[in-house]
């Protein structure tokens, strides 16, 4: 086991770099001077404008930048945003929280729709809820979700005045943040009003963003459903005249887990792009509404380190859904 986790620890250094390099490059070729855009091309004079590109690195040669950069990024430098001089791991520290409360529950409702809904579509395959199931997965896997959240936003906040249309939270309530999660912050102050105001603001960014992994999970639980309840060992144990409960439940879901956990640490990165999206809809405080804003000021040090940071937590949770891997399925540990 110890040989199979060095094994993907080594792996991870070479993503790390990569991250950087594509990072530092594709901010660099969007077109734009951080300086102007964030003064103005006629209020700076030539003297202020090279005084400030010298302060930021900017006149340095290319090369001589990334390699700064991976300095301070082995030193756990991430620098200070050009347009509010705040340390970027600061500003990334304190928006994450939200981000991660959003993906979390997203990916609740997911897991908890999806996988369900996977097994019974293939325990009772070529009924009619397996095609409404397959049906269903298949429009919301290929659903945009900059339309599909304009979508619900005028049905739910609009039309039915069900949800509300932005924000985290109402403007009148303010609880101290102690975790960063606005259910646990308004839980743990006793304020209910709070609560129901911060979960009637997530549930609906939460539906939207969770429409993609939702079906993904829901197709690979039944596909990989399908090919263990074929499987002798399975005939075996109906023949044996176990309850079907048993036989779903306890000896052909376990094994179908294996390649569901895999897609469900997948999707994790997949819901840290979704959540750039969903947060610029519906106008979440949360990291990928800052990575927009700052990828139209041209804020170097903050896009580059927020999506090194975003990278690296991308990069944990793979590492940890390859451990979970090996310790389901030992085979899979002894081959590495």
């Amino acid at each position: 086991m110890l040989r199979f986790l060095l094994t993907r620890l080594a792996l991870i250094i070479p993503t790390f770099l990569g991250v950087t390099l594509m990072t530092f490059a594709m901010i660099r070729l969007v077109p734009g001077d951080p300086i102007l855009l964030m003064y103005g091309e006629r209020t700076v004079d030539e003297s202020v404008y090279q005084k400030l590109k010298a302060e930021m690195g900017l006149d340095r040669p290319i090369l001589v930048q990334y390699a700064s950069y991976l300095n301070d990024m082995a030193h756990g430098n991430f620098g200070k945003s050009i347009t509010t001089r705040t340390p970027v791991l600061s500003e990334f520290v304190t928006l994450f929280p939200a981000t991660v409360e959003l993906s979390l529950t997203a990916m609740t409702l997911a897991i908890l729709i999806g996988l369900p809904a996977g097994i019974v579509a293939a325990v009772r395959r070529n009924t009619a809820f397996d095609h409404t199931v397959m049906g269903a997965s298949l429009t919301g896997y290929s659903m945009p979700i900059f339309w599909w959240g304009l979508l619900m936003i005028l049905t739910f906040s609009v039309w039915l005045g069900w949800t509300p249309v932005s924000g985290r939270m109402a403007v009148k309530y303010f609880i101290e943040p102690v975790t960063g999660f606005s259910l646990i912050d308004s839980y743990l102050a006793g304020d209910w009003s709070a609560f129901k105001s911060a979960l009637h603001h997530l549930i609906l960014p939460a539906c939207v963003l969770s429409t993609v992994p939702l079906a993904v999970i829901a197709r690979m639980t039944r596909s990989s459903m399908l090919e263990v309840l074929n499987e002798d060992y399975i005939r075996t144990a109906r023949a044996k005249g176990l309850p079907p409960w048993r036989v779903v439940g306890l000896h052909a879901l376990r094994n179908a887990l294996i390649p569901v956990i895999t897609v469900i640490g997948l999707q994790v990165g997949a819901l840290l792009g979704g959540a750039i999206l969903t947060e610029t809809i519906f106008s979440w405080p949360g990291v990928g509404n800052w990575l927009i804003e700052s990828i139209r000021r041209r804020d170097y040090p903050v896009v580059q380190g927020g999506i090194l940071l975003a990278a690296s937590i991308v990069m944990i949770v793979n590492l940890m859904v390859d451990v979970l891997y090996g310790l389901i399925n030992p085979r899979i540990r002894k081959g590495h």
